[in-house]
């Protein structure tokens, strides 16, 4: 029992937010939707076109080819400990406006409780013990619609966000992203502000469940508070070329800019990180979809005392028929990822 209240402590010492410690806040939010996008590496968010395009690039939704666009999408972290799902779609209202839904999942669930193992004269009650699930959750609401300037498409996505550690702690978020799409002779660029008005979330927690847990561990009890996320910026392009009558190829790259200080990317510029991701797709008589790419770039200190870097490369593969399409793609599959490889599969359905 002891063994398990310092597990708890620890757990929720990591999770207690503290006003000003914004930089990694909703990082669940980060990690991407769709097995399409994520295997070339997280770029496409100037061209995404489907039901992910609520979650990448909200302006996008207007390029898609019908009338609604659903999919789903399911990957697992740590040897199948944390399940990451997602799931979308957009709908077009008219020939110049979309709304779209996306739901995000991040969790670990099943995480036993035995802090009521032992009762009360010392006797150990294995039916005293429960479960309890650390989930991050997000819904996205989003729309677009098209300007009176040919080619360009604005939209925007409103985000509420639950977050919890079974009955212990628990945080409500809400926050606003800002889209941009312009199109031109083939070239499709994109401008989208993640958290254009910051996103805060406020967490409480129950401290008559937690006294036990951190007054043994020597910690003090947490108290409630906010958690801000500060905005962020993508700035992307892609190009549509035509190799012949069957073979296509979308090259991609996106910039991600940090304004929250230094941090391990590839491009430091004072308090501003520049996080470049690459990435390709090769469209066959448009049913065969191969994709590769590459992001995550990171300077991260060696035992020898310089700096290594540390990159995430990615893979892709997609099969369409009819109105259905599966992709799957597979992340940091190489040594120079340190963070694991990660395998996702997506299912969409495309109405007409």
């Amino acid at each position: 029992m002891r063994t398990t209240l310092y597990a708890l402590a620890l757990s929720l010492l990591f999770t207690v937010p503290v006003l000003g410690q914004v930089k990694y806040s909703n990082e669940f939010l980060t990690i991407g939707a769709g097995a399409r996008i994520m295997g070339m590496g997280g770029a496409g968010t100037a061209f995404v076109d489907d039901y992910s395009s609520g979650y990448w690039n909200p302006s996008g939704m207007m390029n898609i080819d019908g009338k609604l666009d659903v999919g789903l999408m399911h990957s697992e972290y740590f040897a199948g400990l944390a399940k990451y799902d997602f799931g979308g779609a957009a709908y077009r209202l008219d020939p110049n406006s979309v709304v779209g839904l996306s739901v995000v999942r991040f969790a670990v669930d099943d995480i036993p409780n035995t802090l009521e193992l032992i009762d009360a004269d010392g006797n150990i009650r294995y039916d005293r013990i429960s479960s309890f699930s650390s989930a991050d959750l997000g819904i996205l609401a989003s729309y677009a619609r098209k300007t009176k300037i040919t080619g360009l498409t604005l939209g925007g996505t409103v985000k509420i966000i639950y977050r919890h550690t079974g009955d212990f702690a628990k945080a409500w978020g809400f926050g606003l992203d800002a889209a941009a799409n312009y199109h031109i002779s083939g070239w499709n660029f994109s401008a989208v502000i993640r958290d254009v008005t910051g996103t805060f979330n406020a967490w409480s927690f129950d401290q008559d469940l937690l006294r036990e847990a951190f007054e043994l561990t020597g910690n003090e009890l947490p108290e409630n508070s906010l958690e801000i996320t500060l905005p962020r910026a993508i700035l992307a392009v892609s190009r549509n070329f035509t190799l012949s009558e069957k073979i296509k190829i979308v090259p991609a790259v996106d910039l991600h800019l940090t304004f929250d200080g230094r941090r391990h990317v590839l491009l430091p510029v004072g308090p501003v990180g520049i996080d470049p991701f690459v990435g390709a797709e090769f469209r066959y008589n448009d049913w065969l979809f191969v994709r590769t790419g590459v992001g995550g770039f990171q300077w991260v200190p060696g035992l020898n005392g310089k700096d290594n870097l540390n990159l995430r490369p990615a893979l892709g593969l997609g099969v369409q028929y009819r109105s259905f399409y599966i992709d799957y793609a597979i992340n940091g599959f190489s040594d120079i990822s340190l963070a694991g490889y990660s395998n996702l599969i997506s299912l969409r359905y495309l109405l007409k």
